[in-house]
């Protein structure tokens, strides 16, 4: 039965007995860098970077291994033992018998509350953890009450962990790095400081303190103090059964020094005497800072109940202003679900790609596609502070239309890869296209065209297959030329560059190369003849997109020109027959790169716009006949698709391969997306996935059929079990994409079958066994894996906006063209979207008293603020930019009747 459902409408939801569930995590973060992860019973652990973890870091297999969770313990009495979080060996001995304690959890953003009730003690409490935005800092409230019809005497412990150390030591010198621990008691806790860090890179003074401090909820101090984790433990004891706790034995004093052990933020409470519904409270605080009084100052401003209580409410005021975009569909959970896919981009740009007890990999911050990615959702939410992320963001373009890969702190902060690994991925040139056209849609900015970027220098030329032994990095990260000045030019320039190289490096098909990997990057094994299918078909598009940017640039132009790099020149061949010649290209490719090796001359010309956007149509026109005529897959008159890839061994990796079909979802998306699918070849691409790919029972569109082979000569995911991640799990990203392709080219009915089968299965608790959001991907059993950090929810977001509810910007104008289905309208055949565009808040309120379905129904009037709007003989309405700025208030409501 499920168990979990919303109880208000900022997306707050309840789950019961949720410690009955595996591998359930929570996010909590701060703005200024202190990032958690909670589990029912507050396993899970807490960090700043790699390098600063404060709580043991923790896979997923370790949520319910580890044992060394935060706690907060009472005894009854001076008997027994109840931990507050559950977390005792006695609870754990009882779970999913009679006895177990009911237990629920309620959470929405950046907080979670746990209510535990024993009849076996006759107790009740409450754990509430969160972060508040602004601190490092994580918040335990705790409040027990007594159930018994008479007084009790308890006596709280607090028992939290200290990791205090690099996440590479939990198996890198772990034990050597106990002994660097400096471990001092103050009046209300425990500080660890270790003496150094100490790895590969060299021995480095510290200054970091990990703490754990505590008070009653008036503020009363702490009676006692266990330290270490050999004090609080006992000779014998566990984390779930302290000798601490259950002998009562003292602790050190307020005060105390001991080293070079395991440290324990552990320290217990005067007893206190309950009467019959009596409560008392306390509070725990753990994080870190790299000076006393900062912790000193943080622990003043949280030290009581009333204070707390305080801070949770702004901190659950905060988070739920963020979320700009809000629902109203003939489904109450469809939209209390999407507010958790609206916030989950904000948990991506705190957390990165790391961090979380699924995305154990990596060391933090986040990659290239998600620079770009990441911008869709702040552009629908908060477009006004997006251009200047996207300036910064090119600077990591390389002069041969690669980019950098190493990323760090802020916007527009780029490096060279410490190892001098040389990685490309084929697909990077896509996305800062796809952002700016939204960007200029949603602002109506396209000058941002013409400001002026530097581009990124490390040692990797030749697009990644030579190194530049001229270069140095005390040289800097910028592009220079000749001269030793550093080069800028254009936004228009760095895109031009981007898609034009990748046009000329093709494989033996013709067919843009996969190097290192596209999107998929666990296709990494064809870096010598593999071809990716999908996204050439990607690039014709952006071709396209390019072009009619360039042509808008053009109409508001007094010059019609762009001043662009001289080398530009040698990529700006408009000869089909050039086209057709794979050694040509080669060579277009590898003169230009050649002219950038190292310095660049930082000549400009003058090129027409208009020239421009010819040539780049040409080239996307061409492109699109040679997919449509080679790629093409027809296995009968209703089902076919297009071919994705093509392995290391120059063979098309898709079709009927001994009597076995292979398809794959991504080179559809990109075929239906750009416009090379024409619509014969979309039904019976829709057909195909239906028949070969859907699993309504598990999210829907797989990625790809069983292929029964390792594929050696394609990539690492033909390695995973079938059904798991890349291979053949429902990826939602994909997944997401293919409806937003789908509903661009009108079929909306197949579009929204794709959106509903995954908001489904994720809303079927026993099914997906996850909070609310969109995981990465839900594998073969219909669990959804991976959850929070994926760029799946900005795509989400993007496409029930701008497709489903036809809320979009043109030029910086609003168009509303609305694709909803009659099953989306409420009772009273209304739908509705609340958005921020051009600095108001727009309500857009859709009635279809009818109830007719998209393609049945018609705008017939609009209005704002009761002002009739003109409505488009094609049946969308415009509102012009200038007029929605010239509105005096905020707020407005916008009425579309349909007929």
């Amino acid at each position: 039965m499920n168990h979990l459902k919303f109880i208000d409408g900022h997306g707050s939801f309840l789950l019961k007995q949720p410690e009955n569930t595996s591998y359930l995590y929570f996010p909590l973060a701060s703005e200024t860098g202190l990032k958690s992860a909670v589990t029912p019973n507050l396993g899970g652990d807490a960090k700043i970077n790699q390098e600063i973890f404060l709580l043991e870091p923790v896979s997923s297999e370790n949520l319910h291994n580890n044992r060394s969770t935060r706690n907060f313990w009472f005894t009854k009495d001076g008997i027994g033992a109840y931990s507050a979080v559950g977390a005792s060996a006695e609870q754990e001995s009882v779970k999913f018998t009679s006895m177990q304690d009911e237990h629920e959890l309620t959470a929405g953003f950046m907080w979670q509350t746990l209510k535990r009730t024993s009849v076996a003690y006759q107790l009740s409490s409450t754990v509430t953890s969160f972060i508040p935005r602004d601190d490092n800092v994580e918040i335990m409230h705790i409040t027990v009450q007594n159930l018994s019809e008479t007084p009790q005497e308890i006596t709280a412990y607090a028992a939290v962990p200290i990791y205090g150390r690099s996440a590479d030591n939990i198996r890198d010198h772990r034990s050597v790095t106990s002994m660097l621990h400096c471990i001092d008691t103050t009046e209300n806790g425990v500080f660890v400081c270790p003496t150094m860090s100490f790895d590969e890179k060299g021995h480095r003074p510290n200054k970091q303190i990990y703490y754990v401090m505590g008070c009653t909820g008036k503020g009363s101090k702490p009676t006692d103090f266990y330290p270490t984790v050999e004090s609080f433990l006992g000779e014998g004891g566990t984390f779930t059964h302290p000798g601490a706790v259950y002998k009562q034995y003292a602790g050190t004093s307020a005060f105390s020094h001991t080293a070079g052990k395991e440290a324990m933020g552990a320290f217990r409470f005067e007893p206190v005497l309950l009467a019959r519904g009596e409560s008392a409270d306390y509070i725990v605080l753990l994080g870190t800072e790299d000076n006393k009084e900062a912790i000193f100052k943080l622990f003043e401003k949280y030290n009581s109940a009333e204070k707390v209580r305080q801070a949770l409410q702004d901190t659950k005021t905060y988070w739920q202003n963020q979320i700009a975009v809000h629902f109203h569909t003939g489904e109450h959970k469809f939209d209390c679900w999407m507010k958790w896919v609206c916030f989950q981009p904000f948990l991506r740009r705190l957390f990165g790609c790391s961090f979380l007890p699924h995305h154990d990999y990596g060391r933090g911050g986040r990659g290239w596609r998600d620079l770009w990615q990441d911008c869709l959702s702040l552009l629908l939410m908060e477009p006004e502070n997006v251009g200047h992320m996207i300036a910064m963001n090119f600077g990591g373009v390389r002069i041969d239309g690669t980019n950098a890969t190493i990323i760090g702190d802020g916007n527009g902060n780029f490096l060279a890869d410490r190892n001098g690994i040389t990685r490309v991925w084929m697909d990077h040139a896509l996305w800062p296209l796809m952002t700016t056209k939204l960007y200029i849609d949603q602002t109506g900015d396209f000058e941002i065209l013409n400001r002026q970027i530097p581009y990124f220098k490390d040692s990797q030329i030749m697009r990644g297959t030579e190194a530049d032994h001229l270069w140095k990095p005390e040289q800097g990260n910028r592009q220079r030329t000749v001269e030793d000045t550093v080069y800028t030019g254009s936004i228009l320039e760095h895109l031009l560059i981007q898609q034009l190289t990748a046009f000329y490096e093709v494989g033996n098909h013709n067919i843009y190369r996969l190097r290192d990997a596209d999107w998929n990057d666990a296709l990494d094994m064809a870096s010598e003849h593999g071809e990716s299918v999908a996204f050439t078909c990607a690039y014709a598009g952006n071709l396209l997109e390019l072009a009619s940017l360039i042509r808008l640039l053009d109409g508001h132009s007094t010059t019609h020109t762009a001043d662009l790099l001289e080398e530009i020149t040698l990529l700006l061949q408009n000869n089909t027959e050039i086209f057709d010649n794979i050694n040509q290209k080669h060579k277009i490719l590898s003169d230009y790169s050649a002219r950038c090796r190292h310095n660049i001359s930082g000549r400009r010309i003058s090129l027409s716009l208009s020239v421009l956007a010819v040539d780049l149509i040409q080239k996307a026109n061409w492109l699109m006949e040679h997919l449509r005529a080679q790629e093409w897959i027809d296995i009968d008159s209703e089902r076919g698709w297009f071919n994705s890839y093509y392995d290391n061994h120059g063979n098309a990796v898709e079709g009927l391969y001994k009597d076995q079909i292979r398809m794959m979802l991504t080179g559809q998306v990109f075929a239906v997306m750009s416009g090379v699918a024409e619509e014969e070849h979309i039904r019976k691409i829709t057909l195909s996935a239906d028949r070969y790919l859907y699993r309504k029972e598990i999210g829907g569109y797989r990625l790809n059929t069983d292929f029964h082979e390792l594929k050696f000569d394609m990539g690492r995911m033909f390695g995973f079990a079938y059904g798991e991640k890349e291979n053949g799990a429902v990826f939602s990203h994909m997944t997401v994409m293919y409806a937003n392709a789908l509903y661009r080219r009108g079929f909306v009915h197949e579009g929204w079958k794709a959106l509903k089968t995954l908001a489904d299965t994720a809303l079927d608790f026993d099914t997906s066994h996850i909070y609310p959001g969109i995981p990465e991907y839900f594998r073969s059993d219909g669990r959804g894996m991976y959850q929070y950090l994926t760029g799946a929810a900005s795509w989400y977001m993007l496409t029930m906006i701008t497709e489903v509810f036809g809320v979009r910007g043109e030029a910086g104008d609003l168009l509303l063209y609305p694709k909803l289905l009659s099953c989306q309208f409420d009772a009273d055949g209304a739908a509705s979207i609340t958005i921020p565009f051009a600095g108001k808040n727009l309500t857009v309120l859709y009635q279809n008293s009818n109830n007719k379905d998209f393609g049945d129904y018609i705008i017939d009037s609009a209005s704002c603020d009761g002002t009739e709007l003109e409505v488009n003989e094609d049946s969308f309405v415009i509102l012009p930019r200038n007029m929605l700025t010239a509105l005096s208030d905020t707020a407005h409501r916008i009425i579309i009747n349909l007929l």
